[in-house]
């Protein structure tokens, strides 16, 4: 892997998370809908997208090659799974105010990604990137103690996303493919949702919600595929364990959204959790950045 490549899987990442981070202002445009018609739409949506450009770019038969082979067949339907999961209990959460405890839900999956990369990739930290870990699992750790109860919530979407990108790494498929592949598994499920929805008087598509709504969802497709395709490709280019920490971008726009937008609860205790947590990322971004100049100048010497 040449170091261009790195770079721009690192930047490919860093956008990615962003658009996750401010994702609560969209949904909160939605909150007259279902959490469920919501995921349901997102994922017919954004297969009908996904898997247009892939017949337009690869032909008709993208789909048959990939799942001709079992075992990238298999993991694709469980990281599938995983994704739905983690995106209705993140629209549910998002919708019934609780946006500030899905940042954290989003602090504590990169520590997950972290011991993940560890465990299972053979990936090892530097000294220095202990102490950001460090600092960043004692933030975490006070946070949880804040809240006074288990943040189940959290805890499903922190081990959610950390496992689907662990299943995604280890997949050697192509980011569009793969979530396309993804889409299709979901879909009849997504489509019969839809579908009863509309008969039982939970939807309202083309008609009811009205058109501006009904055009959120709809756009709701793309945003669901653009940030997934960046991960997807950017997950198989950088390290798990740097992954995993530059998750935290995310969290950190969900956490400002949920309190200063939507004047969620938020106290100076609270407050202590996340310095700890950006601390550790302060220390993470300055070791890779001294470290990734004196690489540089080993090369440029030598």
């Amino acid at each position: 892997m040449n170091t261009g490549t790195d770079r721009r899987g690192l930047w490919i990442a860093v956008a990615s998370f962003v658009l996750w981070g401010l994702m609560p202002l969209y949904w909160h445009l939605l909150n007259s809908v279902p959490s469920l018609m919501i995921v349901a739409h997102r994922i017919v949506w954004s297969t009908l997208l996904v898997t247009a450009w892939l017949c337009w770019k690869n032909g008709r038969h993208w789909l048959r090659e990939v799942l001709r082979e079992p075992r990238k067949a298999g993991m694709l339907a469980v990281s599938g799974c995983l994704i739905a999961f983690n995106w209705g209990l993140y629209i549910w959460a998002v919708n019934a105010g609780h946006v500030i405890e899905t940042s954290l839900g989003y602090f504590i999956g990169p520590l997950v990604s972290v011991m993940l990369g560890v465990l299972f990739l053979g990936e090892r930290l530097r000294p220095v990137q202990w102490v950001s870990v460090a600092l960043a699992f004692a933030g975490v750790v006070w946070l949880t103690v804040q809240y006074g109860r288990p943040p189940l919530i959290a805890l499903g979407l922190a081990i959610s996303f950390a496992v689907y990108g662990l299943v995604r790494k280890l997949v050697a498929v192509e980011a569009v493919t793969g979530l396309g592949v993804e889409n299709v598994y979901l879909f009849p499920a997504a489509l019969a949702l839809m579908v009863w929805g509309e008969t039982q008087g939970m939807g309202g598509f083309l008609g009811g919600w009205g058109l501006g709504i009904d055009a959120l969802l709809v756009i709701a497709g793309a945003l669901t595929a653009l940030p997934l395709i960046g991960f997807a490709y950017a997950v198989r280019r950088v390290s798990l364990t740097a992954i995993g920490l530059l998750q935290y971008v995310a969290p950190t726009l969900q956490f400002l959204i949920g309190w200063l937008v939507l004047r969620e609860a938020f106290d100076g205790m609270r407050a202590i959790g996340f310095a700890l947590i950006w601390a550790g990322l302060a220390v993470f971004a300055s070791e890779g950045v001294l470290r990734s100049r004196r690489l540089a100048a080993a090369a440029q010497a030598a």
